[in-house]
Order: C-alpha cells, then sequence, then structure tokens
C-alpha cells in the first residue's frame, strides 16, 4: 500500500456521529473483502465515497496509518463474548494514531455455500475459530459435518466462490455472501444472539480532516506511581467530575515487573467538566496519553441488535 494520500473535506450527516465524504477516503479493514470490518467501516462511513484495502493484520492497519499510506482504519477492540482484543491497545499507545470514532455492530454469523446445495450436502465448514466457537452449538444437530478453522470468515467465503467447491460450506456475514455469490443456508447460527463488537475509527495524529461535532467520550492511557490507592484517587477524581467510566483495561508495562498500563474509556455531557477532570489526574499519573476523543456511539443496545 503507498498510493498517495488524498485531502479531502467532511460534513456531518443528521445523526452527528457518521460522515460522507466528498473524495474518496481508504479505509483499511482486518480481513478481506465481506469481513465484518468491513460492515463497521461503510456504517460510519453512512457507506460514501470510501475505498476499503484489506489488511491482513491490524499492525499492517496501525503501520499504513503511520506512514501516511492509507486516511483511516478499522480496528475492533472489545466484543461482548470474546473480551478485549488486548494487542490492539498497545498498536493504539504506541503508533501516531487517534481515535475520531467507534460503530458497534451485532455480529450475526450466517452459514453459506455454493447456490443449489443444502446443510445435508455439506461434509465441511470452515471458519475463523471464534466464529466456529459462536455457532458449535447449532452444529450438534449436524455431527457429519467437519468444523475447519481458518484465518478469517470472509476469506473462507471467498476461497468456496474462487475454487467452487462443492460440498464446502463457510460461516460469515450476509456481506460476504453477496460479495461471493452464496447462498445463505441457514442465518443468525450462532448461540447467543447477543453478540456485539466495538470497533474504533483510526486517523493519523496529523490528520486534520476530524468530525466537526463535540466529543461525548474520550479514550486515554497511563501509568501510575507504585503507592497506596494511586488507582482509587484517579477513579475518584473522574467520579468527582461527573465522567462515566464505560471501560478500563490493564496491561503489563514490559520490563517493569507487576506495573501496568491502564487503559480508560470515559462518556460525559460536560466537556469543559471533562477537560477539568484530565487536567485534574495529571498529578496523580505517570506517562499520560490521549488517545482519542470523538462521539459516543451506543445510544442503545436494542437498536443495534434488531439493525
Amino acid at each position: 500500500m503507498s498510493p498517495a494520500k488524498k485531502r479531502g473535506f467532511f460534513f456531518n450527516v443528521m445523526d452527528d456521529k457518521k460522515i460522507k465524504v466528498r473524495e474518496p477516503k481508504k479505509v483499511a479493514i482486518q480481513g478481506v473483502l465481506g469481513a465484518f470490518h468491513e460492515i463497521a467501516a461503510r456504517r460510519f462511513f453512512n457507506n460514501h465515497d470510501i475505498i476499503i484495502i484489506p489488511c491482513d493484520t491490524f499492525e499492517q492497519i496501525a503501520s499504513a496509518i503511520s506512514n501516511n499510506e492509507i486516511d483511516y482504519g478499522v480496528m475492533a477492540i472489545e466484543n461482548t463474548v470474546a473480551g478485549s482484543l488486548l494487542p490492539n491497545y498497545n498498536l493504539l499507545r504506541e503508533h501516531p494514531v487517534k481515535i475520531i470514532g467507534e460503530e458497534y455492530l451485532r455480529v450475526k454469523q450466517n452459514l453459506m455455500a455454493l447456490p443449489g446445495q443444502s446443510i445435508s450436502d455439506l461434509t465441511e465448514v470452515h471458519s475463523h475459530y471464534m466464529a466456529i466457537a459462536q455457532t458449535r452449538q447449532f452444529f450438534k444437530q449436524f455431527p457429519d459435518i467437519k468444523l475447519v478453522e481458518s484465518v478469517d470468515t470472509a476469506l473462507s467465503a471467498r476461497k468456496i466462490f474462487e475454487k467452487q467447491l462443492v460440498g464446502k460450506g463457510a460461516i460469515a456475514s450476509e456481506l460476504a455472501a453477496k460479495i461471493y455469490n452464496l447462498e445463505i443456508l441457514a442465518e443468525g447460527i450462532e448461540t447467543n444472539k447477543r453478540n456485539y463488537t466495538r470497533f474504533l475509527i483510526i486517523t493519523h495524529n496529523n490528520n486534520t480532516d476530524d468530525l466537526a461535532i463535540k466529543p461525548s467520550k474520550s479514550s486515554f492511557c497511563f501509568s501510575l506511581p507504585h503507592k497506596q490507592g494511586s488507582l482509587s484517587q484517579v477513579l475518584s477524581v473522574l467520579a468527582f467530575y461527573d465522567m462515566n467510566l464505560t471501560k478500563i483495561q490493564s496491561l503489563p508495562i514490559i520490563g517493569k515487573e507487576f506495573r501496568y498500563f491502564f487503559y480508560v474509556d470515559v462518556s460525559f455531557d460536560d466537556y469543559t467538566r471533562y477537560q477539568q477532570s484530565i487536567s485534574a489526574i495529571m498529578p496523580l499519573v505517570v506517562d499520560f496519553q490521549m488517545l482519542g476523543e470523538y462521539k459516543y456511539a451506543i445510544e442503545s443496545l436494542e437498536s443495534i441488535h434488531n439493525q
């Protein structure tokens, strides 16, 4: 990925969260076309004027942004079933990137195959190990089907299409079925129907094409002096300024035994109070780093569940 970065202008759409882009922007995703990352990207950018750039790893996304090879990246950060994607927190801290938005997506798994087949025709079903884990209960009624792990849900669907594999199925998104001309044999086969993933929209720290909106959520990280009650003090200050702690994640600091970085998300209604809270915790923390300010996107889990 080395095409020159294109510049453009943003303007808000009605929901004040998503944006339209006048000139095509390069948006990197982890996985191939049809992956859940692509669905999240198109929902955030409102399906207007973006070019999806598939990447094999999240590291590639962060590096491409750092080198100004792409404009934006979409990075999964947590899932209600699998938990946090811990390596991605380090990528945010170690690369010159910032968070400018988030997107919540219900992960709906579908069984698909080449057109004209039925489930009884399948001998193998391929998908990412997590998708298999999320749908294993469904396949208990088909004991003759072998479940085979692969590196990506959408890639499994693409391989069936490219090689015209008869008798093979894939677990992937509805978008993957459309892209690769596969027939959905069973939809929504995940055991837990309340399976959601939170995606972050990231860009280079120097990118000035940010959303012209009033932020209502922030992500930042810090470490703490090794003394009693240090974390409690920070949390008490945030509570005093009416910050809603939506997430806290700790990761070990390599080379400093039993010392940790704390990654924190807070939402707020009053931006001035939020700024005051950040100023107030500065004397209490070490190695503070702002990861991004953006709009809180989770208005209602029910509305997301019904998407």
